[in-house]
């Protein structure tokens, strides 16, 4: 095993890729580098600023490969190529710059000095110049340079050329280089997951994937594979991420969600075999059901795709006997409850956990519905829970399925509102009372999701900015009961728009429990009374304040057996002390009803103490509630102070999570 130091200029680099003779290893990852990241790099070399170097592998041994993001095809080799290691994206972003590649037209303002991507703006102002042509060595600088100046720019000719000229030598920069040569392919993958996790280049899916990869080879492209047949079946969701988490989840007995190299290495070949043809199995089985029960013929709609993982988990693990319409029932009842109460809301890999290992027990579908904790008490949508949800609620989801179950149809073309994967159209919403007819009400209210329905941007444009009571006719009622519309004719001005909100409200809420309790199995009703849950008859809802000149006030009321509570908090400090602890784990304090506060971490979990309640969740859960209470916010305008107490009785555990 040997290390050889060495160098190449960038236009040496750049041929090297073009003739095949750079390649990627199987365990690299995607092209990620956006535009102005590309522009980053060329600014940086062409002000001198330190680039990085570059790690290669070199080995007789022929290698899986993956295709550089390039645009174009290289040209078959016949010498070894080196496996680039470290500097896939800025080797890539070259190429694409010299070559240029549509989605790396970097452009020179020579007065400014400024490099972008293309816009607009850059392709009307003839000062611009794309980078590629000042690399074009058939351009001339002179002309290039009495082009700038006739087009207005202010610098001096001599300068001019100097900086164009400083651009085009980009090429005779120099990387420097480090070539791997006798070392393994496990060892190689060791290197990189090192290289790239102590830099943070690379997510822990990333290195996952990349060990998976060394551990098991050709695995990545089994995964792309299926990722493929997915994709070209509405389901592009299904991704090689999203698949390398099921198999982990089928691999590890107990169903952790660590993303560790030492768990990846100790799976054997057949336990990785048979785990993948499990997770194949469990998606043959799953996703037929979801078109079946939900009509659910793409996957960009589902809330979370990490909800699926532990099906995907019990619908493999099962033996070849048909499920019965029970099972399939207490399946689609399981994601429906799992999506409104926001499980996998964040990325918990906790809750991934512990239903995976629910999955895999023998008695699976009860373990998971008791993850939920349905046995009992029944969930149940009310026009309160939709109060102010937009479309980032969960709510969303289930406002599609309830009107597509109910034959809801796009009100200019007639047809479905949820196309399948060969669809002209794609889901969209827009508003029944247009916007233009709300200036009085605020932006949380137009944007309610009672407010929005399924229609197509022609459905939209045809509505403009006619009333309900203009285009409601034309419509007709068929067409409004469908999306669940209420027939109401004074409802239809924007003078009673906040009567309309309640009114629709309670039918899309009406709606969604009897979905939910069309699917919920009938033995769990059948089960004897238990002890009420700790949380029953009591509740919290959160509402956001703000303006454009202040992070407002965020206003809990809460209600706990027979009383009612409320405060509020700065919104900016309660930010600050959630980030805190969520991010960093360093407990803090905050002012709710004027009273200070404690923040506390508690392993994986944040509590703060408001009113009756000890508010606790995940750290990923707090920070997903507080963006959710942002995408309802509502103008501080309508805050009204009330007199706040501090909370002096008992205090009940209460999920974050469980909050409206």
């Amino acid at each position: 095993m040997q290390v050889d130091r060495t160098d190449r200029t960038v236009g040496e680099l750049m041929e090297q890729i073009s003739r095949s003779e750079i390649k990627l290893p199987e365990l690299q990852r995607d092209f990620v580098w956006k535009p102005t990241q590309v522009a980053k790099l060329i600014d940086s070399l062409y002000r001198g600023f330190p680039s990085g170097s570059l790690l290669f592998w070199q080995t007789d041994d022929e290698q899986r490969v993956r295709e550089m993001a390039l645009g174009m095809t290289p040209s078959p080799t016949w010498r070894a190529p080196l496996y680039l290691l470290d500097g896939q994206q800025r080797l890539t972003s070259l190429h694409r710059v010299f070559t240029g590649h549509a989605q790396a037209q970097i452009v020179f303002h020579v007065d400014a000095e400024k490099f972008q991507n293309q816009s607009a703006a850059t392709k009307a102002d003839s000062k611009w110049v794309k980078v590629a042509e000042i690399l074009n060595r058939d351009v001339g600088i002179i002309q290039l340079t009495r082009r700038l100046r006739r087009a207005g720019c202010i610098t001096p000719e001599v300068e001019v050329e100097r900086r164009l000229s400083r651009i085009r030598n980009l090429a005779d920069h120099r990387f420097q280089m480090e070539v791997l040569r006798g070392f393994s392919h496990r060892e190689i993958a060791e290197i990189f997951i090192r290289v790239n996790s102590g830099g943070r280049h690379l997510g822990t899916l990333d290195l996952a994937i990349s060990t998976l990869s060394a551990r098991w080879p050709g695995a990545l492209v089994k995964l792309q594979r299926e990722a493929d047949l997915w994709r070209r079946r509405g389901y592009g969701d299904i991704d090689v991420g999203l698949l390398s988490r099921a198999l982990a989840g089928m691999v590890h007995d107990r169903g952790h969600i660590s993303w560790s190299p030492a768990l990846l290495e100790k799976a054997t070949d057949e336990q990785l075999t048979e785990s993948w043809h499990k997770v194949q199995l469990g998606l043959k089985r799953l996703i037929p059901l979801l078109k079946k029960n939900l009509r659910l013929s793409r996957s960009d709609v589902l809330p979370s795709m990490a909800a699926v993982i532990p099906l995907i988990v019990f619908l493999g693990e099962r033996d070849d006997k048909p499920l019965d319409p029970e099972t399939s029932d207490a399946i689609i009842y399981w994601l429906l409850v799992a999506t409104i109460r926001s499980r996998y809301g964040a990325a918990s890999d906790t809750k991934l956990s512990q239903d995976i290992r629910a999955a895999r027990k023998p008695d699976a579908i009860n373990e998971l519905l008791s993850n939920l904790d349905v046995f009992q008490t029944r969930p149940q949508v009310t026009a309160k829970s939709l109060d102010g949800r937009t479309r980032e609620s969960p709510y969303y989801f289930l406002s599609l399925l309830v009107a597509q179950l109910n034959g809801a149809t796009d009100w200019w073309s007639g047809a479905e509102i949820l196309p399948g994967p060969d669809g002209d159209q794609k889901l969209e919403h827009h508003h029944i009372h247009p916007v233009a007819t709300l200036d009085e009400y605020d932006k949380a209210e137009v944007n309610d999701l009672a407010n929005l329905i399924f229609i197509s941007a022609r459905a939209n444009r045809r509505i403009s900015y006619k009333s309900p009571r203009d285009y409601f006719p034309e419509v007709g009622e068929r067409g409004l009961v469908a999306h669940y519309v209420p027939l109401d004719e004074s409802l239809r001005d924007a003078i009673n728009f906040r009567g309309f909100l309640a009114a629709r409200r309670q039918l899309l809420a009406e709606a969604m429990t009897a979905l939910l309790d069309k699917f919920r199995p009938e033995w769990l009703d059948k089960l004897p009374a238990g002890p009420a849950a700790s949380t029953d008859g009591m509740s919290l809802r959160l509402d956001l304040f703000t303006s454009a000149w202040d992070a407002g006030r965020m206003v809990f009321t809460a209600s706990a057996n027979g009383t009612s509570w409320v405060g509020s908090a700065s919104m900016e400090d309660l930010e600050q002390a959630i980030s805190d602890a969520a991010i960093a784990g360093i407990p803090g304090d905050v002012e709710i009803a004027r009273e200070s506060m404690p923040v506390e971490v508690i392993e994986d979990s944040v509590e703060i103490a408001v009113g009756p309640f000890l508010l606790t969740g995940a750290s990923e859960e707090w920070l997903q509630v507080l963006k959710r209470e942002k995408e309802s916010q509502r103008s501080l305008a309508f805050y009204k102070a009330v007199e706040e107490k501090p909370w002096l009785g008992d205090r009940a555990k209460f999920q974050i999570t469980d909050s409206d």
